[in-house]
């Protein structure tokens, strides 16, 4: 049972920055005045399309409670002050740059305030926007788009060139360039409402404005803004042209992602979150705390989109944002906790018609006799070995603080039947190309320090992994590693297209029985003679199915680590007509070929994760490897040499992180979610199934997350709540069979700005990057980038409309509590590399990065999309320690001239120099007292006797622990050739690709949210 308050009686935060930009949270109240005109009132089609999607909502008394309105202008129409509660909204001052109202037929006698945002400075005109309205296909509140006539021709796009097809602008499109308005407004100051207005003309989309500073008055109450006496003399420079608005947007005055961060740090940090059912919104991905579980899910294995779930399918369509939870089945617990752990028969049985595990959300019934499934709506008996009675008015049984399965949210059960443990399979390659590269000799003296740190524990060899060691070039080299004999024998393979097995007896042999044996193999690997000087390349499956038919033949899974330098090759297929051109099916460059991906699926079925090193840099096009690493849980690592010490050091670093790094293997993946509910979708790095509910791979880490989504069959009984329950069946490096339960509990709501508030910015940021990079495949880039507006716009409308009943003029961006950072995540998603080529991108980079980015967990996610920017202190002055908690807003106005910054990224690690830094810091940290003689690009500080070499290296040290992968540390000189990479990650500016600015963005999602509502 769960008591759900009415929205009145919601308890909220205290919001500690609820009296910034000079208003008081005890504003004066006013006669509420609505300014956006009703949706009954306006012709968006037929009634029916609209009445099924709002008629139902109960709508709340109180509007606008943990709000975000950020005022933009005051209205010309009325002049009475407008009210907003200091626990209900939030005020950020913008400056004035307006967009005509497209008003229906139906409500053309109603006066609609222009929108309104703020502009910087008077040097930049703004152009006028296309006059259109918004419309989409499938938006819930317009079903059919009213004629017009535009004014002006479009020129621009908001992210790059559109495509030749596209008839009209997109909603995110910016204006033509040619435009100018002639006519100076004129201003008038309104000192009874606070704020500065400006009389435009009713038809003028955006008119220019000059540049508006915030000036606190006396009282505190409201905040009243001047033209600034710079801007007006024409004396003001903006800081950086990248991080400009092309509507004059000051940059400064929009939500920052950075501070929600330190809201939330400063909130949880080092603290306590208890996880029970019905709990509240938990802390951010990105702040460290202790969890407790007391019946639900830790966040870090479960996190829901919302934890507020919509009791009705319309609702939650009318919200317009995901209903599904992100799911990292084998996450670290606190500090690494192990979770408790109950033997299979001594676990009490799960649901015997669904097949869902037991956990605090089943009910129990006729004291104890039986439970109710909340996944099936059925009823089970309990077998008499594991009954037990209820007792109290909840009907608990008696022994449930002594079972883990009834008190906690996740647990393991420990399976009575051990298979085979996992293996570790090398494969070098030997051929002609290998040979001359240069890179044998070190590689395989790294493989032989990996092993003999495997094999040593505490002096005594006692590990028990078993190892495989293979070589090929054209053809397959195995090698019998029995202890029995002398030396080991080598077995070649020349028929490679059906491999055939000539022993399986010495292929996989216990470490500290075949050590020896296995470093006079790696020995003379380096002083093998090429068989031939033919330079062709090795197909890339090759080594592939050697690997696996090892591991098949002997029935087990295993890790396979291919050290390959040959350029790699295709597989001809000539009688397939599976080939990019050989289908009318529209294709994708992030496609991988049907061969391919039938490999995978057995390299899945055997639990054989692929790890591919590239030790020498491929040239550009041809076959991308990385399809069959990252289906099965693997990764690719490439080099561009491994002559010098930087990629050495990546290297050795990589190869120790794979094989002592925990994970599963020969996984099955099951969700469960309530009988109202359903499994729609599952987004991640695996092969798709029958089902989106069931999900199977080869090897999965620590870090593998899958987005699922949900969909409502009916309505959802508010009082029982929904729970989420995913079951993950593997087997871990000893062999032995486990199952990790994951159960999480969540409350309903009617309301939709419940479900609203329960949001929250970055697991938003993960689900749709999951979801829309493997859309990839399928479908243009251009529409999936369109898509992700559409929804994020239509979105702040459902929420404008439906959640605010306060008086919120037109000019007034309202954004929820915890979505303010959520447009600077879409931008950046947006204009990604997979999403928003650049000029300089491969195709292989973008590959890369997609599969890179959907093996990564939500902090990992996040912190890709919103790089860490960081101050380094400049002298040994600063006693304190650099902090990565300190961060600064991901743009070129944040960096000086005079300062060092270090930006940290999951696979990026910038050290950016000023060219102002003083000498005596130059010394201390390069050893150099030169700007011009610094080293550009990769690179590696020396380790100097000084406190800030020191305190920066601790800080590098720390950063690189938290990576999901090693790093090389690149320096970027201000004003360097190299600096691109540095703009690639200061998302709120505009990228070199082409993706729109932070600030220009924002503009368009506030722009077309409101005309939806007109």
């Amino acid at each position: 049972m769960m008591d759900i308050p009415a929205a009145n009686q919601i308890q909220t935060p205290s919001e500690p920055w609820a009296g910034q930009n000079g208003w008081s949270p005890a504003s004066p109240q006013a006669a509420p005045y609505s300014t956006l005109p009703s949706l009954k009132h306006l012709n968006l089609g037929s009634p029916s399309d609209h009445r099924a999607c709002v008629e139902h909502l109960h709508q709340p008394s109180q509007g606008c409670q943990n709000d975000n309105t950020f005022p933009l202008r005051n209205n010309a129409c009325h002049s009475a002050p407008q009210a907003y509660h200091a626990d209900q909204s939030v005020q950020q001052n913008f400056l004035d740059a307006h967009v005509s109202p497209m008003v229906p037929s139906a409500c053309q006698e109603r006066i609609i305030p222009p929108c309104s945002l703020p502009l910087r400075n008077e040097g930049i005109q703004p152009r006028k926007p296309f006059q259109m309205p918004f419309y989409s296909p499938y938006s819930p509140y317009q079903a059919i788009s009213p004629p017009f006539q535009p004014s002006y021709t479009h020129q621009e796009s908001l992210n790059g060139p559109q495509s030749p097809r596209q008839k009209h602008p997109s909603y995110g499109q910016c204006v033509g360039q040619g435009t100018q308005i002639s006519p100076q407004p004129s201003f008038n100051r309104e000192a009874s409402a606070g704020y500065v207005h400006n009389q435009s003309t009713p038809t003028s989309p955006i008119n220019q404005q000059p540049q508006w500073m915030l000036q606190q008055h006396s009282g505190g109450h409201t905040t009243q803004f001047v033209p600034s006496e710079a801007v007006q003399d024409g004396s003001f420079t903006p800081q950086s042209p990248n991080s400009e608005s092309r509507y004059g947007l000051d940059p400064e005055l929009l939500p920052s992602a950075v501070k929600v961060l330190a809201e939330d740090r400063a909130e949880w940090e080092g603290k306590l979150f208890v996880s029970e059912p019905f709990s509240r919104l938990p802390p951010l991905a990105t702040t460290s705390c202790v969890v407790e579980d007391r019946g639900s899910a830790s966040p870090c294995a479960i996190r829901a989109t919302s934890y507020c779930v919509p009791c009705e399918g319309q609702t939650a369509l009318l919200s317009r944002l995901p209903m599904g939870a992100l799911v990292t089945p084998l996450a670290k617990q606190n500090a690494g906790e192990p979770l408790p752990v109950v033997t299979e028969s001594e676990c009490v049985m799960g649901c015997g018609w669904c097949g869902a595990s037991m956990c605090p959300a089943m009910s129990w019934q006729d004291c104890g006799q039986r439970f109710y499934c909340p996944f099936c709506g059925k009823l089970s008996e309990v077998p008499w070995q594991h009954y037990q009675p209820t007792k109290g008015v909840e009907g608990l049984r008696v022994d449930k603080d002594k079972r883990p399965e009834l008190s906690l949210g996740s647990y393991e059960i420990l399976s009575s039947q051990k298979g085979e443990p996992a293996a570790l399979l090398l494969a070098i390659d030997v051929s002609a190309s290998a040979l001359r590269g240069g890179h044998l000799e070190f590689t395989t003296q790294q493989i032989l320090t990996l092993l003999a740190s495997l094999n040593r524990e505490d002096g005594e060899d006692s590990s028990d992994i078993r190892v495989g060691l293979m070589t090929y070039d054209s053809r397959i080299h195995l090698y019998d590693l029995s202890p029995t004999l002398s030396r080991p024998h080598m077995l070649v393979i020349t028929e490679t297209e059906e491999l055939q097995l000539p022993v399986r007896e010495g292929l996989l042999v216990s470490l500290k029985d075949c050590i020896d044996g296995i470093d006079s193999v790696l020995q003379l690997i380096p002083q093998f003679g090429p068989e031939s000087d033919a330079s062709d390349g090795v197909p890339m499956e090759l080594p592939v199915k050697a690997g696996l038919s090892v591991l098949q033949a002997l029935n087990c899974p295993g890790k396979l680590l291919i050290f390959h330098t040959a350029p790699l090759i295709e597989t001809d297929h000539t009688n397939s007509p599976s080939g990019f051109f050989g289908s009318n099916k529209p294709k994708s460059i992030f496609q991988p070929s049907e061969p391919v991906v039938s490999l995978a699926k057995q390299c899945v079925s055997q639990g054989c994760g692929v790890h591919l090193f590239l030790l020498s840099q491929q040239d550009v096009g041809g076959a991308w490897p990385g399809h069959i690493p990252y289906l099965t849980g693997g990764a690719l690592h490439t080099y561009s040499h491994l002559q010098g010490e930087l990629d050495r050091e990546r290297f050795s670093t990589d190869l120790k992180s794979i094989t002592e790094t925990d994970g599963g293997f020969k996984a099955e993946l099951r969700m469960f979610v309530s009988k109202d509910l359903r499994v729609s979708g599952c987004y991640g790095l695996y092969i798709p199934g029958q089902t989106p509910s069931q999900v199977s791979m080869a090897s999965l880490d620590v870090f593998t997350t899958l987005a699922v989504e949900l969909a409502h069959t009916r309505a959802v009984d508010e009082t029982r709540g929904v729970a989420i329950q995913t079951v993950l069946s593997y087997s871990t490096q000893t062999g032995d069979r486990r199952t990790r339960v994951h159960t999480l509990t969540l409350r309903c709501s009617r309301h939709l700005q419940d479900t609203f508030r329960q949001y929250q910015a970055q697991t938003l940021l993960t689900f749709f990057c999951k979801k829309i990079y493997c859309a990839v495949l399928e479908r243009p880039l251009q529409e999936l980038r369109e898509e992700l507006q559409t929804d994020v716009t239509e979105a702040l409308a459902s929420y404008r409309k439906h959640c605010c009943s306060a008086s919120v003029s037109a000019g007034q961006l309202v954004l929820p509590q915890y979505l303010r950072a959520l447009p600077v995540y879409i931008n950046s998603l947006r204009k990604s590399e997979v999403l928003l080529p650049g000029l300089r991108s491969s195709v292989h980079q973008r590959l890369q990065q997609r599969c890179q980015v959907l093996s990564m967990d939500t902090c990992s996610t996040c912190r890709h999309f919103y790089p860490l920017l960081l101050s380094l202190p400049l002298s040994v002055d600063s006693s304190d320690p650099p902090d990565p908690e300190e961060a600064l807003r991901c743009s070129s106005a944040s960096l000086e001239p005079r300062r060092l910054y270090l930006v940290h990224a999951p696979f990026t690690l910038l050290l950016w120099v000023g060219t102002e830094v003083p000498a005596s810091t130059l010394v201390e940290l390069f050893n150099t007292s030169c700007f011009a003689s610094l080293p550009s690009g990769e690179t590696k500080l020396p380790f100097l006797e000084n406190p800030l070499s020191i305190s920066v290296q601790s800080l590098i040290s720390r950063l690189n622990s938290q990576a999901p992968r090693a790093r090389k540390l690149w320096v970027v000189k201000q004003g360097d050739t190299c600096e691109e990479a540095l703009q690639r990650h200061l998302v709120e500016d505009k990228s070199p690709n082409g993706g729109a600015s932070y600030a220009d963005f924002l503009y368009h999602l506030h722009v077309n949210s409101v005309r939806l509502l007109q």
